[in-house]
């Protein structure tokens, strides 16, 4: 599996906007987009080549509602970019990889070309 680069960083948190303006006030990080998925609420501020995910949940039955409440406001996921990512899966189930990653979630993601972080 040919792995291109950190696609982006997902964090879980309890409040979209303060985690926002922590980022743009702290580390001079700005906002590229919001946008609403089912019951989370995420924003996506790029760093390089790479972005900062920040996820909140939008009620009791969001995944990143109950990851909070079970783990705590933290690190979701790590996305990365492969240059297949059908060749990518056959190779981790041919590897027998199980879903679990330890505590943190794992992401793949095949992006069509001219498509990323400052494209």
């Amino acid at each position: 599996m040919k792995i291109k680069r950190v696609e982006h960083i997902a964090i879980a948190v309890d409040s979209l906007g303060a985690s926002i303006e922590l980022l743009r006030d702290t580390f001079g990080l700005s906002l590229e987009y919001e946008e609403q998925i089912g019951q989370t609420r995420l924003a996506m501020l790029p760093v390089g080549q790479t972005y900062l995910e920040l996820l909140e949940g939008q009620g009791p039955e969001s995944g990143v509602t109950r990851w909070i409440y079970e783990k705590g406001p933290g690190l979701f996921h790590i996305c990365f970019e492969v240059e297949d990512i059908d060749g990518a899966l056959r190779e981790l189930k041919d590897k027998g990889v199980e879903s679990a990653t330890g505590n943190v979630l794992i992401e793949l993601a095949e992006l069509p070309a001219g498509h990323g972080a400052h494209a």
